[in-house]
């Protein structure tokens, strides 16, 4: 995670040289013995190095009597000033899952099987969005803070009704940046856990953060050590933590985010070094030396720990003279223990922070209800199902105390700048190298929030080899039936316009090519499963016309066009649990639709249509196995120009042309293992190297299916799931087919 990125300054560093902002300071009473500060810097990961320096304090029996700290180094002191112990804070931030904490969005099993379709149709690098003015508007920040927001807010529980940061158990201040005028910020009152995560506010990694009307980022900006600030809070002793990310060597300055980054980190150091020239004779300096270790090696917190262990150590001796005898320390540190906080009865549920949409809607589905104790984990797994809803770059909570004496939870949401019209554009593309290519680009446009019921407009447009349009209205209906409390209505249509080629049944001869044009109205009812998927029931009707554009001499099926049209009762179901829509890791899919009704084509007859799918994937180690089946039945005429569906292409069964294989009848599995390989760049989520055996066959008509029949294929591929989609390159081979060569990017 490269964390001081990009925009991190432009924003004039050369404001880092002004004076520091300080805020006015009441003259703390004596102590009748020196005053100790501690100040802790920032730095990413490396930060997690103040752990190990606050051990050492605890076990040398130095004590803490202010602190002040800068983004990592404020979020390590804030906790340690709210009165949780130096192994507390260790045990609690070592079983974070960091990759999860960071993630750019919530696990896509949490979200709403909207969201989830929309991220299995089109995978797009960058959601833009598009204002009243028709303008694009790009995310804030790479990295998502919800998580963070979160996990402070669990912290910070127990000293939640302190709002001047004096009143803590240890008086701290964190350092922020005003990114509207480059200027420190020292942060001494309001939310602790939102001051926080404000002095971490790294720009382009981070969103930035609201208060009191400024704009803030990352203190590390203008004073990662921040020694003034402690100073002014009457320190007449500091003990200085430095853990700044060192200078990059010369192999790093050939690229603009290589020379970017240098910097940075130059200007950085630069007001690191004023506030270090400013520490005293009898101050102290731990700097631990972390050698290679990086801001964005949070995996590997116990090695910062034990490091900054290690660089406390050096100063033992310094240490030991204004340490404290071992039971004043002990007194000392039991008058800074918060004890056990009682756990609130909630009164209310509050929504507030945000314009656009309206939480409400989803109050009834909140595990904190009214009359309810408060739960702290139920309380994050709200702010996270509120955030899979898709429509917040900050999804937070807060217990608020009315001057009745009631407790109540306010969530705190922050509607995305670049919504509520959201864009993603994806890719597909496939060779193989022999003439057969494809090409389409795909534009999903989705506007949220039409009527305070939650209705949304979806869009999408592909261009291209295939020609697609569709559009849906979808709308809740929040009525409370069944086992679920959010059935909706749907309205939705769709066109495509594709060329098939025809092929020869044994040789696999192309022998022509006809044009396939349908269009499609339908509407349902539904609902959703919670996370778990959906259910449709509607009516649909679909018009259809084939026309043979190209036949050779061989071909001696039907030579006019043919057109149709259907009626049909639809039932669809589909079930979701991908930890990922490309190369999964973990869970699994499956989709059912049945169709029954009325064709017209050269005369009424009935329709039955059955088309699954099913998906699942399990890793072991670095090792994945994806399972894939899918079967399409159709009762349309056996004598068509062609049949409703076919087989054949990269992992279509492999070692076939594209589509090589038609019929009314479709059965098909595959095999699929891959490994991932190293650490991607930051297009791609991984790289991987895999197999896949591949089995299945077209019918004319579902009567005539035979395992008999099944055809083999199989590809040797390395892929990438990249921000426009995933990509392979491989070998393909059938028995029966041909050996070849495919690139491909688009979902097989």
């Amino acid at each position: 995670m490269p964390w001081r990125p990009l925009l991190v300054f432009c924003l004039g560093l050369a404001s880092a040289a002004a004076a520091f902002a300080q805020p006015a300071a009441e003259v703390p009473p004596p102590l009748g013995r020196p005053r100790i500060g501690l100040v802790l810097s920032g730095g990413g990961a490396r930060g997690l190095a103040h752990i190990g320096v606050l051990k050492v304090l605890e076990r040398e029996h130095v004590p803490v009597d202010v602190i002040a700290g800068t983004s990592m180094g404020a979020i390590v002191g804030g906790l340690y000033a709210s009165g949780m112990k130096a192994d507390d804070i260790e045990r609690e931030l070592k079983r974070i899952d960091w990759v999860r904490l960071f993630a750019t969005r919530v696990s896509r099993q949490q979200l709403t099987q909207r969201r989830k379709e929309e991220d299995f149709e089109i995978a797009s690098a960058i959601e833009l969005g598009i204002d009243d003015e028709g303008s694009f508007r790009a995310p804030q920040g790479a990295v998502s803070s919800r998580g963070l927001e979160t996990l402070l807010r669990r912290f910070t529980l127990p000293v939640r009704a302190v709002t001047k940061f004096d009143q803590l158990p240890i008086p701290f201040r964190a350092v922020a940046t005003n990114m509207e005028t480059g200027d420190a910020v020292i942060l001494g009152e309001g939310d602790l856990a939102m001051a926080l995560r404000s002095s971490m506010s790294v720009p382009g990694v981070f969103p930035p953060t609201e208060v009191d009307g400024h704009v803030l980022g990352d203190g590390g900006l203008v004073n990662n050590v921040p020694v003034d600030v402690a100073r002014a809070m009457g320190a007449d002793i500091v003990i200085a933590v430095s853990i700044g990310t060192p200078l990059a060597g010369r192999e790093t300055l050939s690229s603009a985010l290589g020379l970017t980054s240098q910097m940075i980190n130059i200007l950085t150091e630069q007001n690191v070094k004023r506030s270090l020239a400013t520490l005293l004779t009898g101050d102290v300096l731990i700097a631990p030396d972390l050698g290679e270790l990086t801001s964005g090696d949070f995996n590997r917190a116990a090695d910062f720990i034990r490091l900054g262990v290690e660089g406390a150590e050096t100063q033992q001796t310094r240490l030991a003279q204004i340490a404290m005898p071992a039971e004043a320390y002990t007194a000392w540190r039991a008058e800074r223990h918060t004890g056990n906080v009682p756990t609130p009865q909630l009164a209310f549920v509050a929504f507030e922070g945000t314009s656009v949409t309206n939480p409400a809607r989803f109050e009834g589905q909140l595990l904190s209800q009214p009359g309810q104790p408060f739960d702290p984990e139920k309380a994050a797994r709200d702010a996270r199902q509120l955030a899979a809803s898709g429509d917040y770059v900050r999804s937070d909570y807060r217990l608020v105390d009315t001057t009745s004496g009631a407790t109540g939870i306010v969530f705190d949401l922050e509607d995305k700048p670049w919504g509520p019209n959201y864009l993603s554009i994806g890719l597909d593309l496939s060779t193989d190298f022999g003439g057969h290519s494809a090409f389409n680009i795909k534009m999903s446009h989705n506007r949220h929030w039409l009527t305070p019921s939650g209705t949304e407009w979806r869009n999408r447009l592909q261009i291209g080899e295939v020609p697609q349009v569709f559009s849906e209205i979808y709308h809740p209906l929040n009525w409370t039936i069944g086992l679920w409390n959010d059935w909706f209505v749907a309205g939705w249509g769709q066109a495509e316009r594709r060329v098939l080629s025809l092929y020869e049944a044994d040789a696999g001869e192309e022998i022509g090519q006809l044009r396939r044009t349908t269009g499609r109205v339908g509407v349902d009812i539904g609902q959703p499963w919670g996370r778990l998927g959906e259910l449709r029931l509607g009516l649909t009707h679909q018009i259809g016309r084939s026309e043979p554009t190209l036949l050779s001499a061989g071909y001696d099926g039907p030579t006019s066009a043919e057109t149709w049209n259907e009626t049909a009762l639809r039932g669809r179901v589909v079930i979701d649990q991908l930890d990922y829509a490309n190369f999964p890791q973990f869970g699994y899919r499956a989709l059912g639709e049945v169709q029954i009704g009325r064709r017209h084509h050269e005369g009424d007859q009935g329709l039955s249509r059955v088309e699954g799918q099913v998906t699942g994937a399990y890793t072991w180690g670095a090792h994945t196995v994806n399972l894939f089946g899918l079967v399409e039945m159709s009762d349309a005429r056996a004598d068509a120009i062609v049949g409703q569906y076919a087989l054949g292409g990269f992992q279509r069964l492999s070692g076939y042309r594209p589509n090589q294989l038609a019929g009314n009848a479709v059965v098909f599995g595959r095999a699929n293992w891959y490994m991932r390989l190293a650490e991607p760049p930051v297009f791609a989520r991984g790289f991987f190297i895999g197999a896949s055996i591949e089995a299945g066959n077209a019918w004319a008509s579902r009567r005539r299916i035979s395992l008999g029949d099944l055809r083999a294929g199989g590809s040797l591929y390395l892929g990438a799931d990249t921000g426009i989609g995933p990509m392979y390159l491989g070998l393909t081979w059938a028995p029966q087919g041909e050996a070849g060569l495919a690139l491909m990017i688009g979902r097989p």
